[in-house]
């Protein structure tokens, strides 16, 4: 592996800093708890000169969507997450769950459900890894603009039959962010990666 170059200073050069991909043997790997939705799996790995034994959720994957209207609004829904006892403001977003599903395909199916939308203009945002040290979960964030009305509204259920719509100005959810009224993760990343997204391009006009 080469090692990143530094400044006199120590510090290493950004540029020459990425996630590396790694892959240790897994001397043994048992599904040891398997839910609706996800499951939990114990790995036995050889790390150094010994084995760790990790839990973790396996998980399918999933997507949002940044959707951003003409007039700069980004569009955020608020549900009920039982885990953290909150209604809080998400982006539109779903498991990849359907085998084979092209995360973009995902993507578009999410939006029509969840908000009703369909998007002419789709573009990848960023993909992150949600909770690295408990999740193999991957989340595959898409920037959607010329939105317009899905065809057939979508029937909803459980949490997501009172889900609420709320159309923000893009620069003000990322200062929702900042301040900490926004917590999701996945909305803080996508609302900050579209809105620097959005003033490059204006830099660049």
């Amino acid at each position: 592996m080469t090692e990143p170059r530094t400044d006199p200073s120590g510090t290493a050069e950004v540029s020459d800093l990425r996630d590396e991909p790694f892959r240790p043997e897994v001397v043994s790997s048992e599904e040891v708890y398997r839910g609706a939705v996800w499951s939990i799996r114990e790995d036995r790995v050889r790390y150094g000169d010994g084995e760790i034994v990790r839990q973790y959720t396996d998980h399918t994957g999933a997507v949002a969507v940044v959707a951003l209207d003409d007039e700069g609004r980004v569009l955020l829904i608020q549900q009920y997450r039982h885990p953290i006892r909150h209604r809080d403001w998400e982006l539109p977003a779903g498991l990849l769950d359907v085998e084979g599903e092209d995360p973009l395909a995902a993507a578009r199916r999410e939006l029509a459900e969840e908000a009703d939308l369909v998007a002419s203009g789709w573009e990848p945002l960023v993909s992150t890894f949600v909770t690295p040290g408990g999740s193999d979960e991957v989340i595959h964030l898409f920037l959607a603009t010329e939105l317009s009305a899905a065809p057939h509204p979508h029937p909803r259920e459980d949490e997501e039959a009172d889900i609420r719509l709320a159309w923000v100005p893009l620069a003000e959810a990322a200062d929702a962010v900042l301040e900490g009224r926004f917590r999701n993760a996945i909305l803080a990343v996508g609302v900050l990666a579209a809105e620097r997204r959005v003033r490059s391009g204006d830099e660049r006009r």
